[in-house]
């Protein structure tokens, strides 16, 4: 019998005719992915937006405020050997693992970003602070398991590294010219994710257009450029992949990254990635990855540089090494399992 495991969000779930969708793909293809040994049980925050991917597990439970999902939380206390698993400290997540501790559970928490540097590119140092406080109270109560060694911060926990790769991913891509440059940025549209940055940073400049693919469906942010286009998060894998075939560069403008998967889904396409110094750890021994400053003529450079050498940079990308969805879940199901 497969041993029951809770997976904690703070991310928001829509529910609409008993099927249940998310926007950020790890929070559909993990769970999937571990419910193949696992019993899995999913709770979230619930969302009046429509979000893009439909998580195909059976237990889902979504909640409108804090009250529920704890009264939920101790329900769950109550299954003997259940294992329990949040995603990612925030607010609320470090309260739930505060409350499992005091009933007697030890959570693990999954790790998929830096948590320092994103609290710090919204709210200043202030947000640093205030996870800088929730990470080391947790780092007592909870077991790790992160994307990267340098976010655990010299904390005890074991390492993972995420992966959406599978055949479709890593079939042979389109062959393109590149004659303008044609960016393409996936992710969210936020302001810790540095797109704005990178709006700006193309602001009005000819010969540089920009696909964005990653808006909600319901939104009260606007970006009004003639060079960039908006397109709603992609749940066709078939079709998401078409974007990075029919674009020549992709752009990963974040301030703060632990192990982008849009990264290797870019590499996996063969194209150039570009980075900003901030995020500089993510290159490991990938090819194919520019490190640019965050201005104009440093950026163009770079862009430059990739357009002269695109035939050679493609060839070398080739050699790459990219981790595959498949391996990823091999590896969390087993380090869930090295904690009792």
């Amino acid at each position: 019998m497969k041993k029951k495991l809770f997976i904690f969000s703070n991310e928001s779930i829509f529910s609409q005719n008993n099927k249940f969708f998310c926007d950020n793909i790890d929070l559909k293809s993990s769970p999937e992915g571990l419910n193949k040994e696992f019993e899995v049980n999913l709770f979230a925050r619930n969302s009046t937006k429509k979000r893009a991917h439909e998580i195909k597990i059976k237990k889902i439970k979504i909640f409108s405020n804090i009250f529920s999902y704890l009264s939920e939380v101790f329900k769950s206390t109550k299954i003997k050997d259940a294992k329990y698993l949040i995603i990612s400290i925030s607010p609320y997540t470090f309260f739930i693992s505060l409350f499992l501790k005091l009933l007697g559970k030890t959570p693990i928490i999954y790790l998929r970003s830096d948590g320092f540097g994103e609290y710090k590119a919204i709210l200043g140092m202030l947000g640093y602070i205030i996870y800088y406080i929730m990470f080391n109270f947790s780092a007592l109560t909870s077991n790790f398991i992160s994307c990267r060694n340098y976010i655990l911060r010299g904390k005890k926990g074991k390492v993972i590294y995420p992966s959406q790769l599978d055949s479709l991913w890593l079939r042979k891509p389109k062959n393109i010219e590149i004659n303008d440059y044609k960016l393409l940025y996936v992710g969210r549209i936020k302001t810790e994710k540095g797109v704005f940055s990178l709006v700006n940073l193309i602001k009005n400049k000819p010969n540089i257009s920009l696909t964005i693919v990653g808006a909600e469906r319901q939104t009260d942010y606007k970006i009004n450029q003639s060079n960039i286009k908006i397109e709603i998060t992609e749940s066709n894998k078939a079709k998401l992949i078409k974007y990075y075939d029919d674009n020549n560069i992709f752009v990963l403008p974040s301030f703060t990254e632990g192990h982008p998967m849009v990264l290797l889904e870019s590499l996996a396409r063969r194209r150039p990635v570009i980075i900003f110094e901030e995020i500089s750890h993510v290159i490991g021994d990938k090819k194919g990855i520019f490190v640019s400053k965050r201005n104009f003529s440093n950026f163009f450079m770079t862009l430059k540089t990739i357009k002269k050498n695109y035939t050679k940079i493609q060839k070398d990308m080739m050699k790459n090494k990219l981790p595959t969805n498949r391996q990823f879940i091999e590896q969390f199901t087993k380090a869930i399992g090295q904690y009792d």
